[in-house]
C-alpha cells in the first residue's frame, strides 16, 4: 500500500500511551480512564505508533486519514490548563491561566 497522507498525533499526560495491533487495524489507547479505549481503524487507513506517545495515521485517502485522526483526538482533546490530551503534532495549544 502506498501511503500518501500522514497525520501525526501526540499524546501528552502521565501514563497515557497508545499501541497498534493486528497490522495497524486496531488502536488501543490508555488515557487515564478506568478502561482502555479500543478503536477499529477503517480499511483505507493504517496506524502505527512511532513511540508510545506518538501515533501516525497514514493512507491514500486524505479525508479518511484526517477523519480517523480527528476521531482519535476526540477521545481526549487537549485540555487548556495543563495541555494534557491528544493533539496533532503541529497543533499549538493556548494555555490558560489558573486561579
Amino acid at each position: 500500500m502506498e501511503a500518501k497522507f500522514f497525520r501525526f498525533l501526540k499524546i501528552v499526560g502521565v501514563g497515557f500511551k497508545a499501541r497498534a495491533e493486528s497490522e495497524g487495524r486496531l488502536l488501543y489507547l490508555k488515557l487515564g480512564y478506568s478502561h482502555e479505549v479500543e478503536l477499529t481503524v477503517p480499511p483505507a487507513v493504517r496506524v502505527f505508533c512511532v513511540k508510545p506517545n506518538i501515533v501516525c495515521c497514514t493512507g491514500i485517502d486524505k479525508q479518511r486519514v484526517h477523519q480517523f485522526a480527528a476521531a482519535v483526538r476526540s477521545c481526549k482533546p487537549p485540555e487548556v490548563y495543563k495541555g494534557k490530551g491528544i493533539m496533532y503534532v503541529d497543533e499549538v495549544i493556548k494555555k490558560k491561566q489558573g486561579k
